[in-house]
């Protein structure tokens, strides 16, 4: 009996000491990833002129609980360039194809195209900006941690959010009045003529059509590069 009380009486604060040992590494090791992962904030994802990177399979180990914060950043950035290079960037090469009055009739259905496609895509960018709001403001984070997070994701989701608010409905505007002008002269066929990168018509009342048609262009096409060039500086 003496020795079983004797074997009780050691092995508990040994069960102790361990349990110690044990969350010491545990908030040890917490410690590190974060500072890791500030580290990797501060002097990778905050450098301007680059996209955010994903995280090599090294990273994701340092990092470790952490990963899921950054894929709340990277998530958003990935959708915001696929915005960018898929949906609006064809819209900027479709118009500086345009250079002549004959290229309206060449470039306005794939304008068309786009056009219609850019309405999805602004609902599809606000989706993802609210589930980033979302999953960000459910975030517990250290001291330490939360005022370069939020940084970072003021840079990457709320300043392009912010700025991708007036191009889609730029480039909607600008492109339909394309689509039009291409539309209309696509209808002369034969009854219009290109002259030395110019356009004929045979009636007054056609020119007259055509000129009002091409009337808003110009304010449009400032408004949509003013917007283009925003948004473009904004991912900077």
């Amino acid at each position: 009996m003496a020795t079983g009380k004797s074997c009780s009486r050691w092995f508990a604060p040994l069960v102790a000491l361990l349990m110690v040992v044990s969350l010491s590494g545990c908030f040890d090791k917490e410690g590190d990833q974060r500072k890791a992962f500030i580290d990797f904030l501060q002097n990778t994802a905050m450098r301007s002129g680059e996209r955010l990177p994903a995280l090599t399979t090294d990273q994701k180990k340092q990092f470790g609980p952490f990963v899921s914060d950054y894929a709340i950043l990277y998530g958003y950035s990935q959708q915001v360039n696929q915005a960018m290079d898929s949906g609006l960037r064809p819209v900027v090469d479709s118009v500086n194809a345009i250079r002549t009055p004959r290229d309206y009739v060449t470039q306005y259905e794939p304008l068309r195209q786009m056009n219609g496609s850019l309405g999805v895509l602004a609902q599809q960018l606000q989706n993802a900006k609210q589930q980033a709001d979302a999953a960000h403001g459910a975030l517990k984070q250290a001291d330490d941690l939360k005022p370069v997070f939020d940084r970072v994701y003021s840079k990457v989701v709320t300043v392009p959010a912010q700025a991708l608010q007036p191009l889609i409905p730029a480039a909607q505007t600008f492109t339909q009045q394309l689509v039009q002008v291409g539309e209309f002269v696509a209808r002369q066929d034969t009854r219009v003529s290109f002259v030395a990168n110019g356009i004929q018509f045979p009636t007054s009342q056609q020119a007259s059509q055509y000129n009002a048609l091409i009337g808003p262009l110009a304010a449009q096409h400032q408004a949509f590069t003013q917007a283009w060039t925003a948004a473009v500086n904004a991912m900077r």
